[in-house]
Order: C-alpha cells, then structure tokens, then sequence
C-alpha cells in the first residue's frame, strides 16, 4: 500500500473532536473511494455526503457507523457537496428507508430536473455538447454503449430542501457555513466549520487530483470560470484544514488552491498553443493535450475520461475566448471552431 492509497481503507477516522472520515468504496471509478463525513454533536449524527447507492457501500457505511456507535437510522441529515451519483444517491436511499433529511445546492436543480424527467438516451444534453465540441466518433461510441446497458439508470430524487447562497447550517454547539462553489457543478458546496479550523471541500478542492469541469447534465455557460472564481473566492476565506471527498486530509486548502490555480493557467497555455498550431474544435484540442498526472495520449484513455477530456478542454478554450486569446465560431453543422484571435 502506498501513501496514496491507504487514505482508502475502510473504518471511521477521527479527524478532529466530533468529526470521523469514513471512505466508501467506488466499484468500477477510477477514483476507487469517496470519503464521507459522520459530525456528532448535540444535534445528532449529520453526514457531510451519502457514498454511492451501492450494496458494498451501504454495509461499509454500516459497519463504519456500528464502530461508533450509531446506525443508519440513526442519521438526521446529509448535507451533500453535490449531485453526482458517488456524493449524492446513498442519501436518497437512506432517506427512502429512514425518512432522513437530505439537502443540496439550489444550482443543482437544473440538472435535477433533467435527471428526473423521462428521456431518451439519445436526448442527453451531453451528446449534443460532443457534437458541438466535434467530438462526433465519441457519440457514436456512447450510443453504442448505452444502447448494451452502459447508461446510469439510477433512481435520481429532489433533496428535502435547497441551499440558497452562503447559508449558515447550525449542528448543535457546532456551525457550519455553506459556501457555494460552482464549476465542478453549477450547485456544489463547501461546508467551512470555521471554529474548529476544517473545511469539508466535496470535489472543489482535492488533494491530488484536478476535478473535472463541465461533466453535467446542464452545465453553466462557463464552468471553467466559474470554477476559478470558486477557487478565488475559497482562497480569500481563513486557511482551513482540507477534508476532501477523494484523498487524504491535508492541512492547508491555501496551499492546493494556489496549486490549483497554477495547473489550469499551464492548461489554458496548453490550449491555446494546440489550436495555434492547427487544432480547430475542443475535440482536435483535446486530442493534441496530454492527460493526467502521467501525460497520457488522448486515445489511451477509457471512453468515459474521453469524454471528459474533451467537455473540459471545451471550458478552457471557452475562458480563451473569453480573455479575448482566441476566437470562435460555429460552422454549418453546429460545431464551435476557435481561432487564434
């Protein structure tokens, strides 16, 4: 096991006073566990995010909490970072079965109601953002795909209630402050105990890894921007310990912020130098860039990372025409060409 694996094993961490780390494992997902967050205090057992509606993820739920002393019934509320399925389906199923409350992002919303609304694969508002991205051989693909039972066809539910805005979310003798963090999604959340010096960061800040931007059902006109303005303004708030959905807990979000920050302006230049030298869509971008920490080729990734590669080389080239560095246009078909401006 090495130092950046064993964050995943199971059990329930304390990370401060009241405050226990509990990884859930993610079958299948290249990230391989999410952490939740059990918070005990006088206002009962509160988690920070619900795992994903998994058999194995309900028992190592269950066995985590039997070790402190608590069942799923037991739980008064999830506060959820945000919609996606590894952060947000455990919680509905739990509430199916214990009436629990389960709260979100307003900006999560949109996406909700796509999710929950009767639809053909083929109506996916993503494949028409691959096709305007040029990205038409990845559409074939996942048609394809979803066509031999690849889709998600989970249960997706409305939360309980909406969090609107930088929202305090008292726990007992402890608070909590929601901050609203778009760009991972339009409606994700920071919860900030800014007391105890923590802050429960979801996928905004991780410490390890870039979170994708624009993978949604309806994503902001400019996820990538709105990502970096999350970062700024996460980076003006006091230096907090980092408790992070996938990862260890680190002691400074300052400090992955600044790294973060860093990474994308070097994206941004990577972006512009590939259309420069000839790449006209967010597809051809996404296929002259080389991914993950190890510089991966585009077409040594999986289908589904395709797919992000090239939703979020579509956000970057959007920010470069957005600082006036490039310029784009649509062509006859709907495609968006950009160009050195």
């Amino acid at each position: 096991m090495t130092q950046r694996t064993e964050w995943m094993e199971p059990g329930a961490f304390q990370v401060a006073p009241g405050v226990h780390r509990i990884p859930l494992p993610l079958p299948h997902d290249g990230l391989r566990a999410v952490n939740v967050y059990a918070i005990t205090g006088a206002d009962g057992l509160v988690l920070i995010d619900g795992g994903w509606a998994l058999e194995e993820s309900r028992r190592r739920l269950e066995t985590a909490l039997k070790d402190l002393g608590y069942g799923l019934g037991d739980i008064t509320r999830f506060l959820v970072t945000h919609v996606h399925r590894d952060h947000y389906t455990q919680a509905v199923a739990v509430r199916r079965e214990f009436g629990t409350r389960v709260s979100l992002g307003l900006g999560e919303r949109h996406t909700l109601e796509l999710l929950t609304r009767p639809s053909r694969p083929e109506d996916s508002p993503q494949l028409a953002r691959l096709l305007a991205c040029g990205a038409g051989p990845l559409v074939a693909r996942l048609r394809a795909a979803w066509k031999e039972g690849g889709q998600d066809r989970l249960g997706w539910e409305m939360p309980d209630d909406w969090i609107d805005g930088r929202t305090p979310a008292p726990l007992g003798d402890r608070e909590l402050l929601a901050v609203p963090t778009p760009g991972h999604t339009r409606g994700h959340l920071v919860f900030a105990d800014l007391g105890a010096g923590l802050m429960f960061a979801g996928d905004h800040v991780l410490p390890h890894i870039t979170p994708s931007i624009g993978f949604e059902s309806a994503p902001d006109t400019s996820p990538l921007g709105a990502y970096l303005d999350s970062l700024r303004l996460v980076r003006e708030m006091p230096d907090l310990r980092l408790l992070p959905a996938h990862g260890p807990v680190t002691d400074s979000v300052h400090a992955r912020v600044d790294a973060l920050l860093e990474h994308h302006a070097e994206r941004l230049d990577a972006g512009a130098a590939a259309v420069t030298a000839g790449a006209g869509t967010a597809y051809e971008t996404a296929r002259a860039l080389t991914w993950t920490r190890r510089g991966r080729a585009f077409d040594d990734l999986d289908l589904f990372n395709q797919m992000l590669a090239t939703t979020e080389t579509q956000a970057h080239l959007e920010v470069l025409v957005t600082q006036g560095r490039l310029r784009s246009r649509a062509d006859g078909d709907g495609v968006v060409i950009y160009e050195t401006a």
